[in-house]
């Protein structure tokens, strides 16, 4: 899906929210076209790929527009309280921990096969850096696990809802759905999946296989149809993840500064010397989180145990882009 001549004359002259609309409806457009549970392994690594030509641009001649990131694209989190405030008199968030663009086909197709009605589609901004507690304080809560058994409490942004936070299977979820107008669950798949995978050395294509069984099952939408019957129901997450098994190796003094400075990570809190190369391999980036130092572009280096082959927290499109997708149920 090659970018058009308006396309890139935006990135070249436009500003830099033009830059960011294109580059992000370009992902968008390259990661929601149908997946066949067949072919989806080999296809999703296809994808990854592509939109990894968007990210060279993003870590070389683009790297400035990083720094444009959190103004030009709107945070999930922002997005999710325009959203709350609107006059629903029922609704429902689910947060799908770690869920990124590339999972968007099968909510997509199984939205439409299983009679919702899909009345907004589009891709958010993770905070910086895209991690799971980042996401959390941007609602108002302590943590993730602060939700769990209704324990949001009054603080938070998006009241008045009852919450859950847990790791159980679908069909338990569904039972945890109650009666209230208004619900917040957030369910630490695939996160916890990915991570575990990436412990185990593989990478993307054994968790596509485990996405597409568990995002075509019966118990999940089930579980949906739960949060979706009488109610405006969003599915989204904190932020996506990096498919870092594929990225090349950085070599010689990148590779040497990358590993004093991340470890086996892609972010670290504070400021910190962003090192002499240019184009950077590193970011300074100030946030509402405060200032902390990314890791920028697909690149991984050897590191004490092994670098991860999935996991977030750096500058590259599929870890700080998350689907925000709007249903009801008929």
């Amino acid at each position: 899906m090659a970018l058009d001549a308006s396309a890139l004359q935006a990135l070249a002259q436009g500003s830099d929210t033009d830059a960011w609309r294109v580059i992000v409806d370009h992902a968008v457009g390259i990661a929601t076209k149908p997946l066949a549970a067949g072919n989806a392994p080999s296809e999703v690594v296809r994808r990854d790929r592509e939109i990894g030509e968007l990210d060279l641009f993003l870590s070389s001649s683009g790297w400035d527009l990083w720094q444009a990131f959190g103004g030009s694209v709107e945070r999930t989190s922002d997005r999710l309280l325009r959203w709350w405030a609107e006059p629903y008199s029922a609704k429902a968030v689910l947060i799908l921990d770690g869920l990124s663009l590339r999972e968007l086909p099968w909510l997509l197709q199984g939205a439409e096969e299983r009679g919702f009605v899909t009345h907004g589609v589009a891709a958010c901004a993770s905070e910086l850096p895209g991690e799971t507690d980042e996401f959390a304080r941007a609602l108002g809560f302590a943590s993730r696990s602060k939700l769990q058994n209704n324990g949001g409490g009054l603080a938070h942004k998006l009241q008045a809802a009852t919450t859950e936070s847990v790791d159980l299977p679908w069909k338990d979820c569904a039972a945890l759905v109650g009666s209230a107008p208004h619900q917040i669950f957030w369910h630490h798949w695939p996160d916890a999946k990915l991570h575990d995978i990436a412990g185990q050395g593989q990478g993307l294509e054994p968790l596509t296989r485990a996405v597409a069984e568990q995002l075509t099952s019966d118990d999940f939408w089930a579980f949906v149809e739960r949060l979706a019957t009488g109610r405006r129901l969003v599915i989204t997450s904190d932020h996506g993840y990096a498919a870092t098994g594929y990225f090349p190796d950085a070599d010689g003094e990148v590779a040497a500064y990358l590993k004093q400075a991340f470890s086996s990570g892609r972010n670290r809190s504070g400021t910190g010397d962003t090192g002499p190369f240019v184009p950077p391999v590193a970011l300074q980036i100030t946030s509402p989180h405060g200032a902390h130092l990314l890791a920028l572009g697909r690149r991984k280096w050897r590191s004490q145990g092994g670098y991860p082959t999935l996991t977030h927290g750096g500058l590259s499109l599929l870890e700080v882009l998350s689907p925000f997708v709007e249903l009801t149920k008929t």
